[in-house]
Formats: structure tokens, sequence, C-alpha cells
């Protein structure tokens, strides 16, 4: 089949996608600044929807409520944030060729094309490496975070510390036809091929990596992790806390780190993924971005979102995970599942629906809970910290669009399913398990 080319007419993005950044000065790396002038109304509406979806304030469930007088304090976040980056109008191969014949004069879009334009990102990638002074190296069989550990040390803000290769799957845009007849017909597939993964030190986000395959039209993703992005921002309000790898167990004003957390809005995440994606896919020129709509858009792919009640004493939250570990075992119950997430079983759900207790070896079981694309875990983490953690790879399955103007709702549905895994859980303990033993946590310790 052989495809005509089309007039390439400008695109209008979302108001978001367009908004106002102020990016810092002076960057590490050459970063575009090149964004639009509606920050302060789009501001405006998105910390209004955040104001009303969010409490703005710990959630007092059954589960807090009862046990208070344990925990020295509490506080709810989004965890790791992994979002797809995609180029929505390249999403249709009529518009792929319509580009490259307005703006690149190239027609038609050969396979030897496509070709040259993986070549000469990586060729871009192999030079900037070096002039940012970050080894390109193969990616780890083991954990990638423990891998890039050492190269975040005495990272300067906005530094790209390493450069990760891994072979791993991409949606790529291939050409099937013969150089004969120069005529080719363009698709979209699923291909495994070598991808770039670029581990950032952000100003605002912390340690951050985006990952960008070099085949046109360089699909990628962003993942970021709000504790990074919240030590930050009480850093730069003087706030006392003390932080582990991934929690914090101490604050000075819990009550303001609850705040800053249900502030995150859609434009702190798209500030942060154009910022590096238009830093590592220098293809296209500034006008082919305002005029062409050639920017990445995000979508969620992986969200995890977790409440975190840190106790006075390691000895009360041992004995309380020892009986919850008892005591949850029937919450897998399709009546349970469908009051902790919401959604009702029928009989068309086809996704895994149970819970099962994982790691019973180790020192810090766990209790999963799976529904849909999803779950929500609780485990015991840094010797005084109870966490309970909802994920999904799927937000559809919550009711809730992929595109990441839907944070403040998604923030919403998912400190639900904590409130909701919590208050049955309390339900359970006083029903089933508690015979005075967990009111008894929050009395002195009586030494003989």
């Amino acid at each position: 089949m052989h495809i005509r080319p089309v007039r390439f007419k400008p695109i209008q993005l979302s108001t978001v996608e367009y908004s106002d950044t102020l990016l810092d000065k002076g960057f590490a790396l050459d970063i575009p600044q090149n964004f639009g002038s509606k920050r302060e109304l789009v501001e405006s509406v998105l910390k209004l929807c955040s104001w009303y979806l969010t409490t703005q304030e710990f959630a007092m469930n059954a589960f807090y409520e009862h046990h208070q007088n344990s925990i020295r304090f509490g506080y709810r976040c989004f965890d790791r944030i992994l979002l797809n980056g995609l180029i929505q109008p390249f999403q249709q191969p009529e518009r792929v060729v319509g580009f490259f014949s307005t703006y690149r004069d190239q027609y038609p879009v050969s396979r030897d094309l496509l070709r040259h334009i993986a070549e000469q990102f990586q060729n871009t990638v192999k030079n900037r490496s070096e002039k940012w002074n970050a080894p390109i190296l193969e990616a780890p069989e083991g954990r990638r975070d423990d891998f890039v550990e050492p190269y975040f040390r005495h990272a300067r803000p906005d530094q790209l510390v390493v450069i990760l290769k891994a072979r791993e799957p991409a949606r790529i845009l291939t050409a099937i036809g013969n150089k004969k007849d120069n005529r080719w017909h363009l698709q979209l597939a699923q291909r495994w091929v070598v991808q770039y993964n670029f581990y950032v030190n952000d100003r605002h986000w912390g340690r951050m990596f985006v990952r960008i395959s070099p085949y046109f039209p360089f699909s990628a993703r962003v993942c970021l992790n709000q504790h990074h992005w919240l030590a930050r921002r009480m850093q730069q309000e003087n706030i006392d806390f003390q932080q582990t790898t991934n929690a914090f167990l101490r604050c000075r004003d819990p009550k303001r780190l609850q705040e800053l957390a249900d502030s995150l809005t859609p434009r702190d995440l798209l500030v942060c993924g154009r910022k590096w994606l238009n830093t590592f896919t220098p293809f296209f020129t500034e006008k082919e971005r305002k005029q062409a709509g050639c920017q990445h858009r995000l979508f969620f792919a992986q969200v995890e979102y977790c409440d975190n009640l840190i106790f006075h004493r390691r000895v009360a939250l041992d004995a309380m995970s020892e009986r919850l570990l008892d005591a949850n075992r029937t919450l897998g119950q399709p009546n349970k599942i469908t009051v902790i997430f919401g959604r009702k079983i029928t009989k068309q759900y086809r996704g895994k629906l149970q819970t099962v207790l994982e790691d019973l070896d180790l020192p810090n079981p766990v209790i999963r809970s799976h529904y849909g694309h999803g779950f929500i875990k609780q485990y015991v983490r840094d010797h005084l910290l109870l966490r309970t953690e909802s994920a999904t790879n799927n937000v559809t399955d919550y009711a809730v669009n992929k595109a990441i103007d839907n944070l403040p709702e998604l923030r919403h549905k998912l400190s639900s399913i904590a409130d909701n895994y919590l208050n049955i859980q309390q339900d359970i303990l006083e029903t089933f398990v508690d015979r005075g033993q967990l009111r008894q946590l929050g009395q002195p310790t009586l030494l003989p």
C-alpha cells in the first residue's frame, strides 16, 4: 500500500501541555526552555482540583484512630510514578509522511531514512555523553538502582550521571517495501531494540531516569519518585526530617509534609518530563515542536501510592505485624476486594482475585491483595514504619484516564483504597483476633 503525503497542520495541545514553566537558569546541561505562558491560570485550576479531591491532612481511618497512641505520625504520598511518553501525531503513519514532506522536504519515508535517524540518535548520545562526562554502560542483570548508586554521589543539580543501554521492547515505526520502486508502507510495531536509560539528578525531583528508544518516533518512559521531590521541598522550607532510602522516619512538621504531598500537580510531572525528553531528543527543531506538536505527551504506566505509619516503638509494630499476618487471610474474599478497591466483582471479571502472604522467610513478610492489573500490599520497613501501598499498571481499572491531567482524581482513588483496606483490617482485628492485645500497644512498657 502506497501512502500519499498529507499536509501536516499544526495541532493544538491541551492547556496543561503548553503551560509556562519557571525552570531555573544555569542548568548543568543545555536544556531548552520553550514552554508557553498560561502558567497562572493552569496552576490555579490544578490546585483547586487538588484541594477538592484531597483532605490536605493525614486521613483518620478506623485503623489509625484505633492505634494512634502507638503512632508517632503518618503521611501519604505517591511513591514511584512511571510515565509513558509518546508523540501523539506520529502514532498515525500518514502524519509521519506529512511531517517529513512538510518540514524536512523528504518523501517518501524509507527504511534507509528510519535507519539513519536511529544511527544519528546513537551517535549524538555517544558524543554528548563525553561532553556530559556520563559513561555509557551495559545494564546489569541485577537491580539497576543499586548499580547506579555510586554514580549519584556528589552529583550536581540537573546532572546526567550515567547512561545504561539495554535491549527492551519498544513501539517503533517500520517501513515495508523495496528500494527498486521506492514505495514504502509505514506501520507501528512492537520490537525488542537497544534503548538508552538516562539517569539524572533532577533539580526538583532528585534521582530519576528517562528511557528513550533511538528509533522513530522515540517512544519514552519517565520514572519519578515523590519521596525525592518531597525531600527537596522540605529542604527549601527548612523543615527538619530524617529520610531513609524511600521513606521519612522523622519530620518536625508532619502536617506541612502532608500538605506538600497533596500539592503535587500534573504540571510538576509535565515540566520535569518535558525538560529531559526535549534534552535527549534533539532531532526536532523548536519550530517543529511548537507548530507540528513534536512534543511527548505523558500517560500513567505504573503508579504506586503509599500510606505510611511511623510507630514510637519497634516492639509495638512487631506485635501488630504478627496479628495482621494472622488476621488478613480473609482479605482475598470477593466481598472484601469489592469494598477495598471500590469496584464490583462480576462474572465478566477475569483478573487475579486473591490475598497472598509473601516473603514469610524474611524479616518483613508482605500481605498482598490483587485486583485487576494492580494490588495493595502491606509490610514493615525501616524498623518503625508500617506501609500500606497500592499500585497499578492500568489506572483505568479504577475509572481514571491515563493522561497525567488526571493526577488529582488518581490520588483520591488510591487514597480511598488505602482507607478501605485499613478500615477492613481494623474490622477483622476487632472481630476475629483482637482480645485486648492491640489496645495494650499504646500503654507504657512494664519491666519486671
